[in-house]
């Protein structure tokens, strides 16, 4: 297997995390992947196992599949795919996008799902796709840019009986990942992380300007699974189904 290669982009965002003695914080990278991890204990060992489980699974998949890493559009679903690409095939049919957009979701939902079998309570942040299962309310923040007014400026807040839960964002404007749209940002809640993650990347690609925030929203009202959406563009926003908007005050940077 080839040496890691680490991500070197500054992810800020997890500097403004809340300090607890009951949470231990760290990080597990390995090339492309980087997650940030909360647990009750120290589990980044298990942390990387999983995420190498993940890795494997994709590569072998998408050695006899090729499609899978380039389609834009759905593929076919496979009753003998590893479990991790099924969940990806299903999120991509659900949001009408190729299976690569729910990458992200759907690795920090499967690192998540081993580690809260071991900690009982997880949070997984993966490149701003968040899994989190947890006995506890918490609020994440938004962040669509250092131009919006709405960055870190603006939570949501999600009492205990939401979890385990998929919160997934997708940006025009901001971080690398592709996306077809002008959105500052486009969060999507999901209690399936690989659904909020294609969702958010479907919802996003539709957003060219302010005036399709009602379109955006009306599409995520027909997505199964999906619970929620706000969605951001300049000084504009627009919020759709079960999500409580808080207010923050949390530094851009």
């Amino acid at each position: 297997m080839p040496p890691p290669v680490f991500d070197s982009r500054d992810r800020f965002y997890r500097r403004h995390a809340p300090h607890s003695r009951r949470w231990h914080s760290f990080q597990v990278l390995f090339r492309e992947t980087d997650l940030w991890i909360r647990a009750a204990q120290n589990l980044q060992k298990e942390g990387l196992a999983a995420v190498l489980n993940c890795r494997r699974q994709l590569h072998a998949y998408a050695d006899q599949n090729p499609l899978f890493l380039t389609s834009f559009k759905p593929l076919p679903q496979d009753p003998f795919a590893p479990s991790i690409v099924k969940e990806m095939l299903e999120a991509a049919a659900t949001a009408r996008v190729g299976p690569m957009a729910a990458v992200a979701g759907a690795v920090a939902q499967h690192v998540g799902r081993v580690l809260g079998t071991l900690a009982g309570e997880v949070i997984v942040e993966n490149g701003g796709d968040c899994y989190l299962d947890l006995k506890e309310e918490i609020t994440v923040g938004l962040y669509a840019g250092p131009a919006s007014p709405f960055s870190n400026q603006l939570g949501l807040r999600f009492t205990r009986d939401r979890f385990p839960l998929g919160v997934c964002t997708s940006s025009g404007t901001v971080g690398h990942s592709v996306s077809l749209g002008r959105a500052d940002s486009v969060t999507v809640v999901s209690p399936c992380a690989a659904v909020a993650d294609a969702a958010a990347t479907a919802l996003g690609n539709l957003t060219q300007s302010s005036r399709d925030i009602s379109r955006v929203l009306e599409r995520a009202q027909s997505m199964a699974k999906v619970e929620g959406v706000v969605v951001t563009i300049g000084d504009r926003m627009g919020a759709w189904g079960h999500v409580e908007l808080v207010p923050l005050n949390l530094p851009l940077s």
